[in-house]
């Protein structure tokens, strides 16, 4: 059974919900941050990676960040201003780019669940990035970006989402990528409280940093508390919760920046004794269990050939193809054995286009460059029901949510 919490959000007004609001604040880089904040003090990035507004070669794991973004997150409440609702609501949040549409309910979702794996991961986190949100959620007292959930559609939800959706948006904008984001507020909550009960699970799709974070401040939020009772707002973490059959996953492509000491020659030729290689490949593969690889300014198809061992198909992990290119590629050829923590090999997503594969390897780089097939969120859920976890990299979710348009108070 799910449990959804309806919250007062803090958030900005309609006329500022464009300056506002901006990207996640992981999928941008320090530079990046500062050239999409410059000349918008109301920004949310000055908050989310506030680094941007101290000098150049600033640790950004520094005391002085974070005492920053508690600097900036006031002036905002200040200046926007950012209100908080009078009582607690539920949200819809629809996402257009392109052709592309999806509509998930903005939420805080329990903590004790996520704990209990009633609210199902498929990914690992790293230490240093949970101690980074931990302090920032705790500097804040604030949850400031959602984590993104997926569950199994539900009739019943679906009618009472397109309801809402008939009346007057809280917002309505295009950001500057040209996605659109709309929000309304759920006039009734209380029906879409219900409604989730007949949920059993929630899928962690992106954000499990965010919610590990989540779950590592209210633990010592309750440490610090002389009176906790369970019902306190950090024993919940915003979310915004999708169907899964709304959502739609873009490949996370690989570079690597060397062969591994071979020639181009004696790559392709130890590639060749694993895999069928077509010497027209086209830049995107077409299908699961077939890759594309960027060469010497040339794309080569990749399928394994029946003289190698085959995954086994019944296999939630082996047989993906992230985990194929590793185990009988990236690994056993060009030596990449961890590619959480090997510096020769890095990640470009889907959104990016092969281009920019080609771009890299073009410009010396990257020496090789592999396009891949997308996971499916039927790969993702499969995994995660078996208590699995995923490679790195396996999953990227477009279109994006943004930070700073409903932020949960703790």
């Amino acid at each position: 059974m799910a449990v959804i919490h309806p919250f007062k959000a803090l958030r900005p007004p309609a006329t500022r919900a464009a300056e506002v609001s901006a990207p996640p604040y992981d999928v941008v880089n320090t530079e990046e941050a500062r050239q999409l904040a410059a000349g918008n003090p109301f920004n949310f990035l000055h908050v989310s990676r506030p680094e941007i507004d101290l000098p150049d070669g600033t640790d950004i794991y520094s005391d002085r960040v974070y005492s920053k973004a508690v600097d900036n997150f006031e002036n905002l409440k200040r200046e926007a201003p950012l209100e908080e609702e009078e009582q607690p609501s539920l949200y819809l949040y629809r996402l257009i780019m392109n052709d592309h549409e999806q509509i998930g309910i903005a939420a805080c979702c329990s903590v004790d669940e996520y704990d209990k794996d009633i609210i199902r991961k498929h990914e690992r986190t790293r230490r240093d990035k949970e101690d980074d949100r931990t302090r920032h959620i705790l500097a804040l007292r604030a949850q400031t970006g959602p984590v993104f959930l997926t569950y199994r559609g539900n009739q019943t939800i679906d009618t009472m989402v397109m309801e809402v959706t008939l009346m007057e948006a809280l917002y309505d904008f295009t950001a500057s990528d040209g996605v659109q984001h709309t929000v309304w507020r759920v006039p009734d909550p209380v029906r879409f409280v219900n409604a989730f009960r007949d949920v059993p699970f929630l899928y962690i799709a992106d954000g499990h940093h965010r919610a590990a974070s989540a779950s590592r401040a209210r633990m010592e939020s309750r440490d610090r508390s002389f009176s906790h009772t369970g019902d306190e707002e950090y024993n919940f973490f915003l979310a915004v919760i999708f169907p899964a059959d709304q959502l739609q996953i873009l490949p996370y492509n690989r570079v690597v920046r060397d062969l591994n000491g071979m020639t181009a020659e004696e790559f392709l030729e130890r590639v060749g004794a694993r895999f069928h290689i077509n010497d027209a490949g086209s830049p995107v593969p077409n299908a699961r269990g077939h890759f594309s690889m960027y060469l010497d300014g040339r794309w080569y198809g990749l399928a394994l050939n029946a003289a190698s061992p085959q995954p086994t198909a019944d296999d939630s992990i082996t047989s993906l193809d992230v985990s194929i290119l590793q185990d009988y590629l990236l690994d056993p050829i060009l030596g990449i054995k961890d590619i959480r923590t090997d510096k020769r090999i890095d990640f470009v997503g889907g959104i990016r286009g092969t281009e920019g594969l080609e771009k890299l390897v073009n410009e010396g780089k990257a020496a090789v460059a592999f396009s891949l097939y997308p996971t499916t969120v039927e790969d993702l859920i499969r995994v995660s029901d078996a208590g699995g976890i995923m490679p790195p990299k396996s999953t990227w979710f477009e279109p994006k949510l943004r930070d700073g348009l409903l932020i949960h108070t703790i």
